[in-house]
């Protein structure tokens, strides 16, 4: 008995029930943020001082971007929620156009062009991140108007799938695979939520399926990484190179880690080490336990978006619970995914870790993608607290237990 009364306390104290707002989400943000500054420090130096002279360039700029992503957060949070869903169908058509720009203007690097260098501005703007936003935004709203008809007929389920179809072809032509899975399986989560029938989505799956396949054998690099995703050792100085110096700083972490500072792989052995690879970095300087602390810290933050999801839908909000439930989906399954790749569980993607990585456009996005779950959940408080029933008030002058 003291045991669970001494466990209703402690859920009593951490509860944010009677909070304006959800602290818990904020603390999960603000905490990968300041780790990913870190991280990005200690797994840039020796890059930075061969590229620049200077060992701290990567991690000054990743420190802008940090301040820069909490400013424009705070921004983003001021916007009212109904500015967001009147506007869905204008940010749709921004993201297509940035998508189809990028394709023109952008900066090729490695092969793919995702980048559009802004004048005067030392950010190279990422298309794709800013069209993800616009998708769960136009989305949501989608299903806000259309949600009896998108359970019943398939013609309002598949109009949100034919957009992405839209998304998917411009993102295959940069190309970002990465992209095109998280999105796909963000409009795909957000339709399953809002209640469609679940064997419509099997059969999707199927063809999907079908449709990767035939794409992945389609072009000889592409089968070359599921080959070395497969075994990366066989190839371990060509294609398996980077998984396999990426397996080798996991195994240096062991269960505490080298120490902050001290990675070993760092050290021009991992391509990518502040980008796409910054976890392996952290598993190979704080351990299995550290790597173990920041998924708890991207579970705390999906579990508390979905969360405040549900008090949104319960509310009777639901271009605010779609929001927040699109955005979970697509902050859970890129840092799914980006774990999965450094850890040879998934073929390799070049998906950073939301708020962690370094990068200007996926930090923005991400700090405007947690301000609006944060205006989601303090809109939902107030629209609760509204609902509630008054006590009724007793006449003036009248006391309890006076006497006539």
């Amino acid at each position: 008995m003291r045991l669970v009364a001494g466990l209703k306390r402690m859920t009593a104290r951490l509860s944010t029930a009677d909070q304006p707002f959800d602290g818990w989400l904020l603390f999960a943000a603000l905490s990968l943020m300041l780790i990913g500054w870190v991280m990005v420090t200690s797994a840039s130096t020796e890059v930075a001082t061969g590229l620049t002279g200077n060992p701290y360039y990567f991690s000054l700029r990743h420190g802008i971007f940090v301040l820069l992503a909490i400013t424009v957060g705070l921004v983003a949070y001021k916007v009212p929620l109904g500015w967001w869903r009147v506007n869905g169908q204008f940010l749709l058509l921004l993201g297509i156009v940035l998508l189809i720009a990028v394709l023109f203007v952008g900066r090729e690097v490695n092969g793919s062009k995702r980048w559009i260098s802004l004048p005067g501005i030392p950010l190279n703007l990422q298309a794709s991140e800013i069209a993800k936003l616009c998708l769960i935004i136009y989305v949501a709203s989608y299903l806000e108007r259309f949600l009896p008809q998108v359970r019943q007929e398939w013609g309002a389920f598949l109009r949100p799938l034919m957009v992405m179809g839209i998304f998917a072809m411009l993102l295959i032509l940069e190309p970002d695979y990465g992209a095109v899975v998280v999105m796909t399986g963000c409009v795909m989560g957000m339709l399953l939520m809002s209640g469609a029938p679940l064997w419509r989505f099997f059969l999707l799956a199927v063809i999907l399926v079908v449709l990767g396949a035939l794409a992945a054998v389609a072009e000889p690099y592409r089968l070359a990484r599921l080959t070395s995703f497969a075994d990366p050792w066989a190839d371990q100085f060509a294609s398996g190179y980077q998984l396999t110096q990426a397996l080798i700083a996991y195994g240096r972490g062991q269960w505490f880690g080298l120490g902050l500072g001290n990675s070993i792989q760092k050290l021009f052995y991992l391509p990518e080490a502040h980008t796409d690879f910054v976890f392996a970095v952290i598993a190979e300087e704080l351990g299995l336990v550290g790597a173990m602390a920041v998924i708890g810290l991207f579970a705390l933050l999906v579990y508390r978006a979905l969360a405040a999801g549900r008090r949104a839908e319960l509310a009777r909000l639901p271009f605010a619970a779609y929001l927040s439930y699109g955005i979970a989906l697509v902050l859970g399954s890129q840092a799914f995914i980006n774990i999965a790749v450094s850890t040879g569980m998934l073929p390799t993607k070049g998906l950073t870790l939301p708020l962690l990585s370094y990068g200007g456009s996926s930090l923005l996005i991400s700090a405007v993608m947690v301000a609006l779950l944060v205006r989601v959940d303090v809109d939902t408080r107030r629209a609760v607290r509204r609902s509630r029933p008054t006590a009724a008030r007793r006449p003036s002058g009248q006391v309890s237990g006076e006497r006539a």
